[in-house]
């Protein structure tokens, strides 16, 4: 029997990268999925290839970033599936990058934090209480890297919302752990992703550079590797972890020879 039989589970930014190698894993281990994206095309697709695969899957199109848009992605959930035990809060957007915080405008940081931080918020707002009414279960929101450490590439409201979703994680566990329900957090390392994209011209020095510093193991991860662990943190045999969060970046790199 696989680990989640049974199971609804809930990712947001589910379109691709991350989210959609956490949409497959849940369905492999035999979960019915929820993706939520914002594209149409690229959700629906992750839809069908669950169902090809012999699972259940549901797409429903959402920005996270809007109250209504959230709570209509729970109230989907429950009419098709009739319950929530699961949910991944990995929508997410990077903002301006090799920018000094001075230069970014109130736009760019008001939209980085509309979704990467408020829209962790407005998703659990919603998710929480569908949660409890099935008797518990876990959330897992995705931080970074840049969520536990400055970030050195000019990314700073993007490590402000990071080190913002870690501190709602941790606080958020406390309110809800003597109710059954788990709240963790994922910091993943530079990941392949539409966001991290070696092939790009001119950004594979720029990212051999960034591993050798950011990860011990001297590469990119892969985007199941991550998922792996958000998987693990939804399971049984994570059913004594709350308001962890477990960096996924290959460890630190800081030796000196």
């Amino acid at each position: 029997m696989t680990t989640l039989t049974g199971k609804v589970a809930l990712v947001t930014g589910a379109s691709s990268g991350l989210g959609e190698a956490t949409a497959l894993h849940f369905a492999q281990e035999g979960a019915k999925v929820v993706v939520v994206a914002r594209r149409v095309d690229q959700g629906t697709r992750v839809v069908q290839r669950i169902e090809a695969a012999g699972g259940e899957a549901l797409f429903v199109q959402a920005d996270v970033s809007r109250a209504g848009d959230a709570e209509r992605m729970v109230a989907a959930t429950l009419e098709r599936f009739g319950r929530l035990d699961c949910a991944v809060n990995n929508a997410g957007i990077a903002g301006p990058r090799f920018t000094p915080i001075a230069d970014v405008t109130e736009a760019q940081w008001d939209e980085v934090m509309g979704v990467n931080l408020k829209g962790v918020w407005l998703c659990m707002k919603h998710e929480i209480p569908a949660l409890l009414a099935s008797g518990g279960g876990a959330i897992v929101n995705v931080a970074s890297i840049y969520g536990l450490k400055p970030s050195d590439i000019g990314h700073a409201s993007y490590s402000t919302s990071k080190f913002g979703v870690v501190g709602l994680t941790q606080s958020a566990a406390s309110d809800y752990g003597q109710m059954g329900l788990r709240i963790n957090a994922i910091a993943p390392g530079f990941t392949r992703s539409e966001m991290v994209d070696p092939e790009r011209p001119g950004a594979a020095e720029r990212y051999r550079a960034l591993t050798a510093r950011h990860s011990g193991m001297n590469r990119l991860g892969r985007a199941e590797e991550p998922a792996n662990a958000i998987v693990w943190l939804c399971s049984e045999a994570a059913s004594y972890v709350n308001g962890a969060v477990l960096a996924v970046d290959g460890g630190g790199a800081t030796r000196m020879y």
